[in-house]
């Protein structure tokens, strides 16, 4: 079977399409054609050796997938040869075949493209956890999102207009703010592609608070950086500001904003939540796959890649450029 392989830490550049041995379904697991494959931000960190998990050498990228059943191993209940799966595999994925536990697949409709369902389970669990796991949000509250564009962001609008929550939306260009506004955004603003520390920053902040003059409930941060600081300050009392992650870089926050606000700053970590309580995340699941099924939320794929354009899916991703979803398809 062919794969994209990382032999040595390096950009999408350095990934080699070459030949694989086939792998079998062990004990517990299944043998899944991948259909697509989605692109997330920490395929490049991966390949890069930046990630806080480092795979051994030679691997796959590609964290998330959809695929049909061929063989299933040992062991397996509840899984069939046919079946059509999204997988959580964290890496492997860009390739034509792949050997996964049934814990890490769930078996979804018939009929649910392949290309918007690989694009699902990373963004859309990442998103439902953060909002309604950890900042518990209601009906009614204002979320703010930065990056509100991207992948994750994109999921935590729609999301967050699925919850009945008032929506804004931050983003660095006019199309990225339109399309934020298309998946459910109530409001936006656009801030600059690289906002400077400082003035620029004090800025940023009396803007967000013009949008919100009684302060926003949630801030959901995929960003970090020098936006981290203008978000939390637009947070009300008992605000909670999401830290998902650090596409702009590691922020330096305040934390005597904490205290004046009494808000709370929380650490998203989507991974660690399925490893540590899979059962909780397996309800999450549910719930997403039951409001796609109403068509309640519906991942934005915008781009779809044939297998020989995958290094340039990931480099793409890196660019800070795209939105919605990016999806490597296998199908053709």
């Amino acid at each position: 079977m062919k794969a994209w392989m990382s032999h040595a830490a390096g950009g999408p550049e350095m990934l080699v399409l070459e030949e694989r041995p086939e792998p079998e379904a062990g004990e517990g697991e299944l043998l899944v054609r991948v259909q697509a494959v989605g692109v997330n931000f920490p395929d490049g960190l991966l390949i890069r050796d930046r990630y806080q998990v480092k795979p051994p050498r030679p691997f796959a990228p590609g964290g998330e997938f959809c695929g049909v059943v061929e063989r299933v191993g040992a062991g397996v209940s509840g899984f069939r040869a046919g079946d059509v799966v999204l997988g959580r595999c964290g890496w492997g994925a860009m390739a034509e075949r792949i050997a996964l536990s049934q814990e890490r697949c769930v078996r979804i409709p018939a009929g649910f493209p392949p290309d918007e369902a690989a694009a699902f389970l990373f963004a859309y669990a990442t998103a439902y956890h953060a909002l309604h796991d950890e900042a518990r949000i209601q009906p009614g509250e204002t979320l703010l999102v930065l990056g509100a564009a991207g992948g994750v962001g994109s999921a935590a609008v729609d999301l967050g207009r699925a919850a009945g929550a008032r929506v804004l939306a931050g983003a660095s260009s006019e199309a990225k703010l339109a399309f934020a506004r298309s998946c459910g955004a109530a409001d936006g603003l656009v801030y600059d592609a690289d906002l400077p520390p400082g003035e620029a920053q004090q800025a940023l902040a009396r803007r967000l608070k013009a949008l919100a003059p009684g302060g926003v409930d949630v801030v959901f941060d995929p960003v970090g950086g020098a936006y981290a600081e203008p978000a939390l300050r637009s947070l009300g009392r008992g605000g909670r500001h999401l830290v998902v992650g650090f596409t702009a870089g590691i922020p330096r926050m305040p934390l005597n904003l904490a205290l004046l606000k009494r808000c709370r700053i929380i650490g998203v970590d989507w991974r660690a939540f399925v490893n540590e309580e899979p059962e909780a995340n397996a309800r999450n699941v549910d719930a997403l796959l039951s409001l796609w099924a109403q068509r309640r939320v519906r991942p934005q794929v915008t781009e779809v890649f044939d297998m020989a354009s995958a290094p340039e899916a990931i480099r793409r991703m890196e660019s800070r450029s795209v939105m919605g979803k990016l999806v490597v398809s296998l199908r053709h």
